[in-house]
């Protein structure tokens, strides 16, 4: 595969390596890229959030174009055993959602795109409620990536995933049945990385283009499954 222009981390992430073995073991992943898709030192890296697989699919992809980012995710997986200092060693960001902490993640993420590093982020915040596997738009996103934007005026790479709802979602029992299955079925999987955007604008101005932009990208994504959301758009 083609790689883009990216930036040296100077150190391989385990998280990213990981992924990038896990998830071809659990369905089929291709990755596409926009003509102009980059990925600039201290670029923030803005990913739609659909299932608890979603990440893992999005690190693969990315790690296959040479990219390896900081991950802003749940403070609660920093106390798994093994999995938490991994984290925590590499640099990744804890975010404890409704609470003040909040506000140091958003430091640690301006710290680290600061010193060159791109940061990834999921702007809505949370998963979506449906059971079904089936794919939809974003949702809205919080203000975490604008306010993120304005203190940085880092450029936002968005980037679209679609097909993990196939590995995992719906209640715990229906998220463990797929993912002990997906293996024998081998679900197709997409990511497309869009060209980079500068927002500009007011803090809601921000967010609207930013989910537009990634939304655009999941739409690319998903079309490429066939699903039916996104091609009805």
């Amino acid at each position: 595969m083609m790689k883009i222009n990216t930036v040296e981390t100077g150190s391989t992430f385990m998280l990213s390596r990981i992924a990038d073995v896990l998830v071809p073991a659990v369905g089929r992943l291709s990755v596409t890229t926009d003509p102009g898709a980059a990925f600039a030192p201290g670029s923030v890296v803005a990913a739609n959030h659909t299932s608890l697989a979603d990440p893992a699919v999005v690190l693969a992809a990315l790690h296959r174009l040479g990219v390896e980012p900081v991950v802003m995710a749940a403070a609660g997986l920093w106390r798994i055993p093994l999995l938490g200092p991994a984290l925590a060693r590499e640099g990744h960001i804890p975010v404890v959602r409704g609470d003040r902490r909040a506000a140091a993640a958003l430091d640690a993420a301006a710290e680290a795109l600061e010193q060159g590093r791109l940061v990834l982020i999921y702007a809505e915040g949370g998963l979506p409620r449906r059971r079904d596997a089936a794919e939809a738009a974003p949702g809205a996103f919080r203000s975490g990536l604008a306010r993120l934007v304005e203190r940085t005026g880092a450029p936002v790479v968005p980037v679209g995933q679609a097909g993990a709802r196939r590995v995992t979602s719906g209640g715990a029992v229906k998220q463990l049945a797929g993912l002990a299955t997906a293996p024998l079925r081998r679900p197709e999987l997409h990511v497309h990385v869009g060209a980079p955007v500068v927002l500009t604008g007011d803090r809601a101005v921000r967010t609207a283009r930013a989910r537009g932009a990634v939304t655009t990208a999941w739409r690319t994504a998903a079309s490429r499954l066939g699903e039916p959301a996104a091609l009805a758009a």
